[in-house]
């Protein structure tokens, strides 16, 4: 039995076209679905949100599942029909979000944009920065997102702490946070935007790290309390690195631009050369589990 699924894209027919029991069809977005589309199980949307897709959806009689190239799947949970499964591209993306925060964490502790300043006016000014070596790095998140961060964290001899939803060897629970927060340099955020998460890091969340402490979002912007993280760096008591913001994308004339002490990138962490290679290979490896009947890996079930 050969099972059908709708690619939007040349590399999506390419990944896929070696996958035994797999007819992969190329679909353009925008324009009237092909012939096939009447028996594709499999929807692979590309980029595009939830709110962009029903016209599709509403296209696809025998749809079973929708593999998502991105690892979030917030837009998507709660807006489908019963018995259609959601699949993220966990694992795609990790590396090159943990290299993100990492590049973060060197920028604040070995004062990257202060010297590139100075660079830009001409000025030689020199002097000693901190450092990240022995720094004490908080991960919240411990799925593939937090696992890479904290393999790539140890060789700078970092102390790298792990919390989860529950705790298990190697990785503290989510109620274990209160005490954990106050006794590390760094938070670094790689949660999923569930109702668990939304809002999470409040102003409670924020008084309880050390004056001094940094707070690195690469997860979603609504995870953080924007007004209560804006009162902390115009206090300077805390710096933070975002690459994640509500609102998103962030209007020019935002506080958070000029607040003291912050990194703004736009949602580009997991934007690095071969994106597209790794979210297909991840996709590949989902599917193929389907067409064996067996079930995804990276199932969706709003939580993490």
């Amino acid at each position: 039995m050969t099972i059908t699924v709708l690619v939007p894209d040349d590399d999506g027919v390419t990944a896929l076209g070696e996958l035994s029991g797999v007819r992969a069809v190329r679909y353009e977005w925008g324009e009237p679905l092909p012939p096939e589309a009447a028996e594709a199980e499999v929807l692979i949307p590309g980029f595009h949100p939830a709110a962009e897709s029903q016209e599709v959806l509403a296209g696809l009689p025998n749809l079973k599942l929708i593999q998502l190239l991105a690892a979030g799947a917030e837009d998507w949970i709660g807006t489908l029909p019963d018995g259609i499964l959601l699949s993220t591209c966990r694992g795609a993306h990790g590396g090159s979000t943990a290299e993100w925060v990492v590049a973060m964490l060197l920028s604040v502790y070995r004062e990257l944009s202060g010297f590139a300043a100075d660079q830009e006016a001409h000025r030689w000014r020199r002097h000693t920065t901190d450092t990240l070596q022995d720094k004490r790095v908080l991960i919240v998140g411990a799925g593939d997102l937090g696992h890479q961060l904290r393999r790539r964290l140890l060789p700078f001899d970092t102390k790298v702490t792990l919390v989860g939803l529950t705790a298990r060897e190697g990785v503290h629970g989510v109620e274990e946070l209160p005490e954990l927060l106050g006794t590390h340099d760094a938070v670094a955020l790689m949660v999923p935007l569930t109702s668990r998460t939304q809002g999470m890091v409040d102003a409670k969340f924020l008084a309880a790290m050390p004056d001094g402490a940094v707070l690195v979002n690469v997860s979603r912007g609504r995870v953080v309390d924007t007004d209560a993280l804006l009162a902390e760096l115009t206090a300077r008591r805390l710096r933070a690195a975002l690459d994640v913001t509500d609102p998103e994308p962030l209007p020019p004339d935002h506080p958070l631009w000029s607040a003291p002490g912050l990194i703004i990138t736009p949602h580009v962490a997991g934007a690095a050369r071969g994106l597209q290679r790794r979210s297909y290979a991840v996709a590949a490896a989902e599917i193929a589990l389907y067409a064996s009947g067996e079930l995804p890996n990276n199932l969706v079930h709003g939580e993490y």
